[in-house]
């Protein structure tokens, strides 16, 4: 099972970076990756969508009219749309949330983007997210790309990890290593 696995990640960053490199020739490196992103916000909201990724007893046929249903409905870019539909005639679709995943991520990683994980125990403003995002790229010296989540459990307080650097400064974090003291006490 685990020999399995790894061959779909292989597989995914491989076709992943064919994308990456038919997209940057084209000169639509840009579009694909926004259609990519906003295909994967497709999956993840709509259970049919993914339902229908991830059930190999789907017809070919049915799984190409979607995919160009979805495809002109949103105007995707023809190299995305044909993108797509070789997945499918491959029997590679059910991997193709991977794919994209691995695709977003090395278009950041081209670009040069390091990213960065915040989570807040209070709602930030975009004008916050964006100055700990500038601090965060003095920093580092690197462009930051910055995945923002609302915690409430940390009770107050923030967690910024970068790559393997990681900043705890949370309440939740500061009763855990009391807890831990008390115990080794």
């Amino acid at each position: 099972m685990s020999k399995n696995k790894g061959f779909s990640i292989t597989s995914a960053e491989r076709y992943s970076l064919a994308l990456y490199e038919l997209a940057n020739e084209n000169s639509v490196l840009i579009q694909v990756e926004d259609q990519s992103s906003s295909i994967l916000n497709l999956i993840s909201s709509s259970k049919d969508f993914s339902d229908l990724i991830k059930d190999p007893t789907n017809n070919q046929e049915d799984l190409l009219k979607v995919i160009d249903n979805i495809s002109n409905n949103n105007k995707f870019e023809s190299l995305l749309k044909n993108f797509l539909s070789f997945l499918i005639t491959k029997r590679r679709f059910f991997y193709v949330e991977q794919i994209l995943k691995s695709f977003i991520e090395t278009c950041s990683q081209k670009r040069g983007e390091l990213k960065a994980e915040l989570k807040s125990a209070k709602e930030l403003s975009g004008d916050e997210i964006s100055k700990i995002t500038d601090e965060l790229t003095k920093n580092f010296s690197s462009k930051i790309k910055l995945n923002y989540k609302y915690d409430e459990s940390l009770i107050g307080g923030l967690i910024v990890q970068v790559g393997s650097t990681m900043v705890d400064t949370s309440i939740k974090n500061k009763l855990q290593q009391i807890e831990n003291r008390m115990i080794e006490a």
